[in-house]
Formats: structure tokens, sequence, C-alpha cells
């Protein structure tokens, strides 16, 4: 550990909560209709897209007609994606979109590519530089990653208006929330990204992919293409697929350790000005301010926790001596798997990043980083979606958790659970329970699924089939697939090159199948929950606070909140997380 990896850590909590905090008034007034400095830029795409959409702004919907909106807008752009990854390599494609040729993948692996972008997952079971076309990338995968994080912005916005609304059911218009999302918050901010990602070395063409001459004499392929547009949407939208199969490891997604610090504020910066947002549109600005208090303070305690893990190493490294190996720069500790311009802290607190959101963006291989260090990104996505969350997301994931906490703390002291005064009744209980519930019943699930047959464990390395680091592969593909995450433990895998004989194909797409499914329930069932609260609260008559009131912008109630959290995600996947990581990194084995 070093002063440096510890400053890194600290002056990036700050600079978030700096840029954060103005974005989130500005996002405010975008969704309460109020006029903006971008308001003469965008009123008049805005009107456009209304009149292409058919849709009349002015007319509101409740929580089903807005449901059905999102689930409507989802399938339509599914259909679009997996039409446009099972023809990248037709006629009608431009030699330009698809200069290497490359023909268009298995149908389970389309399958699951669709999904996964559908679902702002990004899970990835291929490598994109040897697989997918610019065609692909551009039209298919770069669209997805704009609509995808819309629509978790549009839903978490529609559950502000359920919690503050006192006049009918209606939650807002679907319609106007997505072209507003993706005109006024994600398109100045991702330009923005983009040209700043560009300027440091992140590439940007439609080059044929290059030949370079080694020193030795061989040949080497150095693939190109258009990433900085899509770097920049991948990490605002929390999406993380990577243009490159290494991700933002790659230096041509990742160059220095000054685009390493952007990227990491382009990934958390929407999920934590969408809090100071919520302050602002309920008038409760102190609760915005105790949310985030917890959200940060559950962040940097996971960003400690991994950084100490990895400055130590393992005691599977004390035991074959490699902890003595110092790396100029890294100050010591578990450099495996991580790249030297980043070091220990930039990539820890990199994964830490990654992880409390839904952006499965990586500049370090998981799957090499300690046991406790690998502990923590798994904690992190127990937390489902929570610590930040992914763009969206997040917030409604947070908001369930407060009425859950709400609830519990009415019970407490024997008084009628009351949130912003609105009364906390059985019906907004069991809906808050069942959103928070259906993403560790699918990972649990789909991992039981992996684990317990013999298509499942086909997809596990050989090398860790049977050991800890298996589980903990296995357990982590299914708990970053519901968690909409996108990160893995490498060794898990679902696609071998087609070729005859073979073997574990048939477990290949299993896994493909399972895990789309996975992603697509996790996704949506916790929206319609979400939906389902948000138009019992609509209606809902306001009272004003008394001497019983329980406060929800105190520390006491940070406490509360955190303790919930904890004791939820502890409930459900603490066992598990004993089978993986905890036994692997008190043990002297490194798999």
């Amino acid at each position: 550990m070093t002063v440096t990896g510890w400053l890194t850590i600290v002056l990036f909590a700050a600079i978030l909560t700096a840029l954060a905090l103005p974005l989130g008034v500005y996002m405010a007034r975008v969704y309460t209709g109020e006029r903006t400095f971008l308001s003469p830029v965008f009123a008049g795409p805005e009107r456009f897209l209304y009149k292409l959409l058919r849709v009349d702004p002015a007319h509101q919907q409740d929580w089903k007609a807005y449901a059905r909106s999102v689930v409507l807008f989802s399938l339509v752009g599914w259909l679009l994606l997996y039409a446009i990854l099972r023809t990248q390599h037709a006629f009608w494609v431009p030699h330009l979109l698809n200069p290497m040729g490359f023909h268009s993948g298995t149908w389970d692996v389309s399958f699951n590519t669709t999904s996964s972008f559908m679902t702002n997952t990004n899970w990835q079971y291929y490598s994109g530089e040897v697989t997918m076309s610019y065609f692909s990338q551009m039209l298919g995968l770069t669209v997805q990653n704009w609509l995808s994080a819309g629509v978790g912005i549009a839903v978490a916005v529609a559950l502000v208006r359920g919690i503050v609304g006192r006049s009918g059911h209606s939650i807002g218009n679907f319609w106007q929330d997505i072209v507003r999302t993706v005109l006024y918050v994600l398109s100045p901010i991702a330009v923005i990204g983009a040209l700043i990602l560009a300027s440091q070395g992140v590439i940007q063409n439609f080059s044929h992919y290059l030949t370079a001459h080694t020193l030795t004499g061989l040949t080497q392929e150095i693939a190109m293409g258009p990433v900085a547009s899509q770097e920049a949407i991948k990490l605002l939208g929390t999406n993380g697929g990577g243009f490159f199969n290494t991700n933002s490891a790659h230096p041509f997604e990742n160059p220095t350790q000054f685009t390493n610090l952007v990227e990491m504020l382009l990934v958390l910066l929407i999920p934590a000005a969408l809090i100071f947002m919520y302050g602002r549109m309920t008038g409760r600005r102190r609760q915005g301010y105790a949310i985030y208090a917890t959200v940060m303070m559950m962040f940097l305690g996971a960003a400690a926790v991994a950084y100490i893990a990895e400055a130590h190493g393992s005691p599977a490294q004390h035991v074959a001596g490699l902890h003595t190996h110092v790396i100029a720069g890294s100050g010591g500790g578990n450099m495996e798997g991580k790249e030297q311009r980043f070091g220990i802290a930039g990539s820890a607190l990199f994964d830490v990043v990654t992880t409390v959101t839904s952006c499965g963006a990586v500049n370090s291989a998981i799957e090499s980083y300690t046991g406790i260090g690998g502990a923590v990104p798994m904690a992190n996505l127990s937390a489902s979606e929570v610590i930040f969350g992914g763009v969206g997301t997040g917030l409604y994931s947070i908001l369930l958790y407060v009425l859950l906490a709400v609830f519990i703390g009415g019970l407490m002291v024997g008084r009628t659970p009351e949130w912003l005064g609105k009364k906390i009744e059985a019906r907004e209980v069991k809906l808050a329970g069942l959103g928070i519930l259906i993403t560790p019943l699918a990972a649990l699930f789909c991992t039981a699924m992996a684990t317990a047959t013999k298509a499942g464990t086909a997809s596990i390395s050989q090398a860790a089939a049977g050991t800890p680091q298996g589980f903990s592969e296995t357990f982590y593909a299914y708990l970053s697939q519901a968690n909409n995450n996108g990160s893995a433990f490498a060794g898990y895998t679902g696609y071998i090159a087609p070729k005859a004989g073979n073997i574990g194909a048939h477990g290949i797409k299993f896994a493909n199948i399972l895990g789309g499914f996975d992603m697509m329930l996790a996704r949506y069932a916790p929206i319609l929950f979400a939906l389902a609260v948000a138009g019992a609260l609509a209606g809902k008559r306001v009272s004003p606070a008394g001497l019983g009131t329980m406060r929800t912008d105190n520390p006491t109630f940070v406490v509360l909140l955190i303790g919930v959290i904890v004791i939820v995600g502890a409930l459900t996947f603490f066992p598990a997380l004993l089978l993986g990581p905890i036994v692997q990194g008190l043990t002297g084995h490194l798999y």
C-alpha cells in the first residue's frame, strides 16, 4: 500500500461528488420539464422525435401503461439487435462496416449477446475484435448501450414521480422520458467523454486491421475500429461491453492513468447524480444526501478492502514466494492480471467502481485477484445494485431498500411507517420485497443449475474444475448476469470456436441460453415491481409529519439502511461466498 494509492481513492470520491451534485440539479430540471441551458439545442430534435414516434408527451401514463411501453420498446430493440447480429455478413452491409468479412456467430451466442445488451448487462461470450463487424458494433451494440441505459433512468424517474405524486395515479410518460434522457442527459456527456478519450489515444477509425512485423520476425495483427464513440457510452450508461476482448485493459480503450480516471468517473457520474436528483425532485435534499452518504460509505469500504487485499497478496502467494517479487511502481502485492500502468490502486478501484454498478468494464483480470480481493466484487454484486448501482437501476433499487428500511424502522418503534408523508402498507412492502429478492433468486437458481448438471459444469475451465475457484467462476457468472453487470471470472466460458468434435459444446449452449434468461428475468421483473410500487404510492394522500414520524435524513437512518442492505445480502449470498472466494482466500491453493 502507498500514500499515492490511498490518495487516488479519496480524490476520486471527492471529484465524483463535485461533478455529480450539479448534474443532479440539472437532471431534476430536465425531468420536471423546466427549461435548461441545452433547451435551445435539443428542443427541435425533441419535437421531431415525438412526431416520429407518434406520441403525445402531454399524455400521462399510469404504472401499467408505463410498464407496457417499457416492455414493448425493449422487445422491439431485442428483435432489431438479434437481426443485426445474425446478418452482419449479409451482402447489403457495406465493406467499410465489415472490412474483415466477419460472419455471424452461432444462434445461441447471438441470443445471449442480444439479451445481454438489451438488459444493460453487456456480458460477452465472444471476443469483439475477431467476432463483431463495425456494423454490429456501431448500429447494434452501441445503439443498445444508449437505449438500455435510457430505459433504466426512465424507470427510476417514474418511481420518484410516484413517491412525490399527490394526485391520481400518473407517473409520467415513458416516451417523453426516454427521449429526454437520450437527448439532454446521455448525448452531451457521451460526446464530451468520447472527445476526451480520443484526445488521449483511444482510437476512432474504420480502417482495415493492421499487420505489424515484430523484432523476432513474426507478424501480428492489430485490430482497429470506431472505439472512442462506443467506449464513452459503454461507461456512461454503465453498460461495460468492450470493443476488444480485454475491455478497458486494452491500450486502445484505456491508454493512460488519466483515461483510467476519466472512465471511472463516467461510470459513476449518472448513478451518483440521480441520488441528488431524487433529493431535488422530492424537495427533501437532506434525504438525498443521506442516501448518498449510505452508498458512498459502502463504496469506500469496498475500495479499501480490495486495495488492502491486493496490496498484501494471498496466502498462496506467500507459500509460493511470489509476494517477494516487487514490480516497479506497484508497491508490492498481487500484480498478477493487472496492467502496470494502472498499478494495484488503479486496478482495485476500477474493479470496485464497475462492480458496485451494472457496468462490466474491467481493466484487470478479476479471476487473478486474491481470494479476499475477489470476494469484494462478489459482495458488491450481492448488494443487488444498491451501492450506486447502474444508471437508473441503482436509484430504484436503493429506494426499494429505503422503503423496506422505513417499514422495519416503523415496526421497531411501534408506529405506522411513513415515507415522505405517505403511509407504507402491506402492498408496498410486498412489492418492494419481491423487487429486492428476484435478483438473488435468479442468480442462485442459475448457479445451482450450472453446478448440478453435466451441461453446466462443461463451461468451467479444466484447471478450476472441482475447486473453490471453479465454483467462484460459475457463481460469479450468473451473479454478474443477474445484476446486469457483465464482468466475469474469465475461466467460465459460453463460446467455443466452431469445429468438428467440440467437447462440451452442449454445455456451452446451455450456458448461453440459461444466462440469457437469467439476464432478462433479473432486469425486467425488478422494473415491473418498481413501477408497481410507483403506482401504489402515486395515489396515496400525504399526511403532515408528526412527533412520531421517523426521520429518513439523519445518521440513524443511514445506519439502519446500511444494516438492512448488509443483512439481506448476507442472508442470501453469504453461504455461496463461503464456498468460493472466502475458502480460497483462507487456503494455500491458487485454485
